[in-house]
């Protein structure tokens, strides 16, 4: 980051954020068809199945469907060593 963006602040969190919203339309946009329309591109915002990003913990994964328009639902527990942040525990699903 600090080499394409000189002069940010690198622990805005947003920047991770864009990032990770980055990649799923980029995902959208491969599985739109060559159809551009608004109707499409929705559409298939709507059918994200298992997506892995990249600054997601790993068995983390992005879906969504017409109904659910959250694409991430699940979380890993982590607790301070004094150090730094260890995980623990299982992935946490949305409504577990």
């Amino acid at each position: 980051m600090a080499k394409y963006m000189p002069g940010s602040y690198l622990t805005d969190k947003n920047y991770v954020y864009a990032y990770a919203a980055s990649k799923l339309m980029l995902q959208v946009l491969k599985q739109r068809n060559g159809d551009f329309s608004r109707e499409n591109v929705m559409k298939q915002a709507e059918k994200l199945y298992d997506i892995e990003l990249p600054i997601v913990l790993p068995g983390i994964k992005a879906s969504t469907s017409h109904t659910d328009h959250r694409p991430i639902k699940a979380m890993q527990v982590e607790r301070w060593d004094g150090k730094s942040w260890v995980l623990f525990g299982d992935i946490v699903e949305a409504g577990s």
